[in-house]
């Protein structure tokens, strides 16, 4: 096994070995304003500006890490024949498609890991296709950029996310097939599916935040149910591991609230971003603390809020207000572009967007340097020169996707703290 992409997630903001990603393609293109609320967008995006922002998020990443293309991975999946099969009849029977199942399997590796994501085009070729008002076959993956959601790493296990809405779950069966069958991985996977004991489970990644190896934060809201984290309580009991979960509710509208990592990520060992109205705040949304021991619960309770539950379990966060202190209404418009959606690659090292002039402010006020990404990118600055540091990324377009760089990363390998 190459040794950057063993699995191996024990905190969040440990200093980053390895990362999967996606730069996004034609399946972003693919969408019109039709359409684009099926596929859980706002917007359309613009993908050459788009590309031009992302290519500064990546640029940034190898820069400090073993960073892998999501495509390269499931090709080389693809290649073998018993992985190939598969994946391909696992997704032609999920979505009802198996009458192009021979024709993907057909298809050389490089072609099948392309269509897989950037979707398959409908031959009109009979009455009811003519009429049709679809244009795919098989749907392009316009969500797949975000690598966060569909997977999760935990210590050396991956969690496969059941995914809240029918047009991702694609997404959560070819990373499924990745950590099973690419040669570098073959790690155990978790996956509720294979769970049916517990119905109405959903989990996504932007609502998992591995606060240590004992401590998991979950957002519950409109993507992950409360029984999808039942579902994480019961694999816990099973594995006899001890564990602290502390569970945010979060709130179901606006749209920007749809993971727990739009109001809440961990900067550095002291510090901590939350978007002060929902984690603060005195409000209806509960924070609860389960305790998991030797295979039973132990406690259920509630907590003040997530920061004062870390610090009773030995954290010492001092929470970074989103969008600064001084302006509700800046808060609002700032959290809506994924202010507090940053991601670490190193202790005190954050990724997020330029945008954010307010939330970049209220770091600075704590500490943290502000430097560009194409200065880190072009070698002008060494990141490795500052203690705490954001790394900041243009996001004009991005962001109107509904995701930031923790939204846009899946963090395979950390450094231990």
């Amino acid at each position: 096994m190459t040794e950057h992409l063993s699995v191996d997630i024990r905190s969040e903001i440990g200093e980053l070995e390895s990362v999967i990603i996606h730069s996004p393609g034609a399946e972003v293109e693919n969408m019109t304003p039709e359409n684009a609320e099926r596929a859980l967008y706002s917007d359309i995006l613009n993908l050459n500006i788009g590309l031009s922002e992302y290519s500064q998020l990546k640029g940034v990443l190898e820069k400090v890490a073993h960073t892998c293309e999501v495509g390269d991975l499931l090709k080389t999946v693809v290649e073998q024949p018993g992985a190939r099969m598969e994946l391909v009849r696992n997704i032609c029977r999920n979505e009802n498609r198996e009458h192009i199942e021979s024709f993907l399997l057909d298809l050389p590796a490089a072609d099948l890991s392309t269509v897989l994501i950037e979707g398959v085009l409908m031959e009109k070729d009979n009455l009811t296709k003519f009429l049709s008002k679809g244009r795919y076959e098989l749907m392009p993956l316009h969500n797949f950029f975000f690598m966060r959601d569909p997977a999760v790493c935990l210590s050396n296990k991956v969690l496969i996310s059941k995914m809240a809405s029918v047009v991702r779950e694609r997404e959560s069966i070819i990373m499924e097939g990745i950590f099973r069958y690419h040669p570098d991985f073959g790690v155990e996977t978790i996956n509720p599916v294979h769970w049916p004991q517990i119905p109405g489970v959903t989990i996504e990644g932007g609502d998992v935040i591995v606060a240590r190896e004992d401590v998991l934060l979950v957002g519950t809201g409109t993507r992950t149910t409360s029984q999808g984290i039942d579902f994480l309580i019961e694999w816990y009991k099973r594995e006899k591991l001890s564990k602290h979960i502390l569970v945010q509710e979060l709130p179901f509208k606006p749209e920007s609230f749809i993971h727990l990592d739009m109001v809440f990520t961990l900067l550095d060992l002291d510090k901590c971003m939350v978007y002060e109205p929902v984690i603060l705040k005195t409000n209806k949304l509960q924070t609860v603390h389960i305790i998991i021991e030797n295979g039973r619960v132990v406690s259920i309770l509630n907590e003040a809020n997530l920061p004062a539950a870390l610090n009773k379990l030995g954290f010492d966060l001092e929470p970074v207000i989103c969008g600064g202190t001084e302006d509700a209404w800046t808060q609002q418009r700032e959290q809506w572009h994924s202010g507090a959606n940053f991601f670490a690659i190193a202790p005190g090292k954050v990724m997020g967007y330029a945008r954010n002039t307010y939330t970049l402010d209220e770091l600075s006020r704590h500490g943290f340097e502000i430097i560009k990404a194409k200065s880190v990118i072009k070698g002008h600055t060494d990141i490795h020169e500052y203690k705490k540091c954001v790394i900041a990324i243009e996001g004009s377009e991005l962001a109107r996707g509904g995701g930031g760089a923790r939204c846009m990363t899946m963090p395979v390998k950390r450094k231990g703290l």
